[in-house]
C-alpha cells in the first residue's frame, strides 16, 4: 500500500484548518485517514503549525511520501531536513505571539485611544471657550455704542 503525507480540510468556508495526516494514497482528500500526525493553520499571523516530528520521521523512513503543501510545511518546521540530513534541520518556523504580548498589544493601543480621545475633547473644549469670549466682548461693544 503506497502511504502519502497530505492535508485533511477541516473548518468552515472561508476559514480552512488542515490536519496533516497519513492516508493510502488512493483514498479521498477528507477519507480515511491512517494517522493524524500534526495540524496546520493558516488564518493567524504567522500560520501555525503543530506537527509530531517522531511521527513523522517513521512515516517518511516507511516510505511515506509528503505532497507539494506538506513537504513545504515540512522543510518550516525543518523536518525535511531531518530526515535528509541537510543542513537547517532547526527550519525557519516562528512561533505565533504570545497572547499575553497581543493583550499588551490591545491595551496600548486603548490607552494610545484614549489619550487622542482626551486631546480632542480639550481641544473642544479650549474652542468653546474661546469663542463664548469672543461673544461676550462682542456683546459689549454693542451695548458700549
Amino acid at each position: 500500500m503506497a502511504t502519502r503525507i497530505r492535508l485533511k480540510r477541516m473548518g468552515r468556508k472561508f476559514y480552512a484548518f488542515y490536519r496533516i495526516v497519513v492516508v493510502d494514497q488512493r483514498a479521498k482528500r477528507d477519507g480515511r485517514v491512517i494517522e493524524e500526525v500534526g495540524t496546520y493553520d493558516p488564518n493567524t499571523q504567522p500560520s501555525t503549525i503543530h506537527v509530531k516530528s517522531d511521527r513523522i520521521q517513521h512515516w517518511l523512513s516507511v516510505g511515506a511520501q509528503p505532497s507539494d503543501p506538506v513537504l513545504v510545511l515540512l522543510k518550516i518546521t525543518g523536518d525535511w531536513q531531518t530526515f535528509k540530513h541537510l543542513p537547517g534541520a532547526e527550519g525557519t518556523y516562528r512561533e505565533p505571539a504570545q497572547k499575553s504580548a497581543a493583550v499588551e498589544a490591545v491595551e496600548k493601543a486603548e490607552l494610545e485611544a484614549q489619550k487622542l480621545k482626551a486631546a480632542k475633547s480639550a481641544a473642544a473644549e479650549k474652542a468653546k471657550q474661546e469663542a463664548e469670549k469672543e461673544d461676550s466682548s462682542e456683546a459689549s461693544e454693542e451695548s458700549a455704542e
